[in-house]
């Protein structure tokens, strides 16, 4: 075992990205745990995650994870909803063990499918996700674990992830690519009363998404549930709390050039950050 791998030393936690959506996830764990320090990964260099298989998904989620252990994280968030789905529960029984037991790997679809049980009231619940989430059935498996009276339909959404990063979510073109799925998702099930937005990017949709579908049904984006969730893991874990360093800092690394990074990450956080390239 790696000497670096194995340490118990304090650092900053980890957000890990397969592109730049992970970007609104660390948005509200930010804004709730404003007091710890952070660092954020995107793998931008071979976004998108979403058409690959779980093997692939599986290593290159790996690789990321590793670097931001050699970085000091003690605990790495997937903010990523394919890597959660494909790469995390691997990681958690097979790769942990190996590399450092003492370190933890969290994915956002627990604590997204956490909160379903009480706001769905017909128990008919619906999923707007990438077509690899959808294929995963990720969510109806962890859905029906908590809650097996909940039926889950998925609506797979493969044109809005390039929509958002080409910086078009708000255009009228963009419409039609929202009201379709949404109507699509509402027809094959007349009786859901809650969707769940299981794709990071989504939340830059939501104002669109929020026009096509009707009063009544509640929309689930995950960054509040995932913040609230992980400052509760923390209260429940102090040990690894404690090993969480606390300056108020976040630092930015990308696979990918900065130069690509930065304008992209822009349409995200709605601010200038600083970021350097890294190779895995």
């Amino acid at each position: 075992m790696s000497k670096t791998l194995s340490s118990k030393k304090c650092g900053p936690i980890g957000i890990f990205d397969s592109g730049y959506g992970g970007l609104t996830i660390l948005k509200h764990i930010q804004s709730a745990m404003p007091e710890y320090d952070f660092i954020y990964l995107g793998d931008n260099a071979r976004t998108p995650y979403g058409t690959r298989s779980f093997q692939v998904v599986y290593e290159f989620t790996l690789q990321c994870v590793t670097k931001l252990f050699e970085m000091g994280c003690p605990l790495v968030i997937l903010a990523c909803n394919t890597a959660s789905a494909k790469a995390l529960r691997t990681i958690q029984q097979i790769d942990l063990p190996r590399l450092d037991a003492s370190r933890r790997v969290l994915g956002i679809i627990r604590p997204t499918v956490e909160s379903i049980g009480e706001l769905s009231k017909s128990r008919h619940v619906g999923l707007l996700a990438t077509p690899g989430t959808v294929k995963s059935l990720s969510y109806p498996l962890e859905i029906n674990k908590l809650y097996p009276d909940i039926e889950v339909t998925g609506e797979a959404c493969p044109i809005w992830v390039p929509l958002v990063e080409s910086g078009e979510s708000q255009s009228d073109g963009a419409d039609f690519f929202v009201r379709r799925h949404v109507e699509n998702l509402l027809s094959k099930d007349s009786r859901i009363d809650t969707i769940i937005l299981g794709c990071t990017h989504y939340p830059l949709l939501l104002d669109k998404i929020l026009k096509y579908v009707p009063k009544g049904i509640k929309v689930v984006s995950q960054g509040e549930y995932v913040a609230a969730s992980l400052k509760d893991y923390m209260r429940r874990h102090p040990d690894m709390d404690g090993r969480c360093t606390k300056g108020g800092t976040c630092r930015y690394y990308t696979t990918e050039s900065v130069e690509t990074f930065l304008p992209n990450a822009s349409i995200f956080l709605n601010s200038d950050i600083l970021a350097e390239s890294v190779t895995l």
